[in-house]
């Protein structure tokens, strides 16, 4: 009863994701053009904000209750599976156009960031003040990106922006983070009953349940033909994830990892870089590419399910 009602509540959340992702988008849209902001930029922003509201609610909550290897294991993991498993298959479903901003700009910071949080991790710690410069080179990022604003791309929303895209906007934010939070909780309660183990959970499962809002908005914007929301949400998650929540969680507690999480974090500055090249490539992410990703991803869950085995 216990199994059937998590698939339920799966298939409930499934839903929220899929309507408030299409709420998001086209009010995001709206809104972006209105403001006289590319949708880059508003992906790289406020959705990329809106998306990484799951991997904030798991990770600062693992830290306060002082499950550090949860708090790393679920922002790695879900940045690799971002990268892997959903650029790579919204690339397979249609090519994923690309900009010398997102790749030069957005891709290098993301994969400089990466490679700084390997320095700072390789003693197994992330101490409050490495935390404290992950977090302030968030604000920077933020500030540039408002200061220096992207031009906006040519394709125009179908409709000009009114009051109404606010509020939906929000019931798009809200709709997506109450099916990724419930979509994990369900999915955490299966991987139990199937006893699972907790690092594999973390890594894996957790993973990519807080990644599932990201999945729907890349996915929906990528059928509309919107790749700078596509895209730039998913680098814009990634360094969320990177500086902001697990910024703000090393602050909050300094974050103590098994030596065994060294290999996941080699493994996402290597699928960092391997996602620039590819969004060099041509400007676009294409089908083939997006198959490579998503094999790759599916031998690395393979690797893991099978060490915890």
């Amino acid at each position: 009863m216990s199994i059937l009602l998590d698939v339920v509540l799966i298939a409930i959340s499934t839903g929220l994701l899929w309507k408030g992702s299409h709420w998001l988008v086209d009010s995001a849209v709206r809104i972006a053009h209105k403001l006289h902001m590319s949708d880059l930029a508003i992906g790289l922003t406020i959705v990329a904000m809106g998306t990484s509201a799951p991997e904030f609610a798991v990770t600062i909550n693992a830290a306060i209750r002082g499950l550090p290897d949860i708090s790393v294991s679920n922002i790695v993991g879900s940045n690799i599976f971002n990268l892997g498993f959903i650029l790579g298959g919204c690339a397979v479903i249609r090519n994923i156009q690309t900009t010398p901003a997102l790749v030069w700009r957005d891709g290098l910071f993301l994969l400089g960031t990466s490679s700084i949080l390997v320095l700072f991790l390789k003693d197994l710690v992330l101490t409050s003040q490495e935390a404290l410069a992950l977090f302030a080179a968030l604000v920077v990022y933020i500030g540039y990106l408002f200061w220096k604003k992207v031009p906006i791309e040519e394709k125009k929303p179908e409709e000009n922006a009114t009051w109404k895209d606010i509020p939906f906007f929000v019931l798009g934010i809200i709709a997506v983070v109450a099916g990724g939070h419930l979509i994990v909780w369900s999915a955490v309660s299966l991987a139990q009953a199937f006893s699972i183990s907790q690092w594999v959970i973390g890594v894996t499962i957790i993973a990519a349940g807080t990644s599932t809002p990201e999945f729907a908005i890349s996915l929906v914007a990528a059928l509309k033909g919107r790749y700078g929301i596509s895209a730039g949400n998913l680098i814009g998650s990634d360094l969320y994830n990177l500086l902001g929540v697990l910024g703000l969680a090393g602050m909050l507690r300094p974050l103590t990892i098994d030596a065994a999480g060294l290999e996941s974090l080699y493994i996402l500055v290597g699928m960092v870089l391997l996602v620039v090249v590819f969004m060099r490539t041509g400007f676009r992410v294409s089908r083939a590419e997006g198959c490579l990703l998503v094999g790759l991803n599916l031998i690395r869950w393979i690797l893991d399910f099978s060490a915890q085995g």
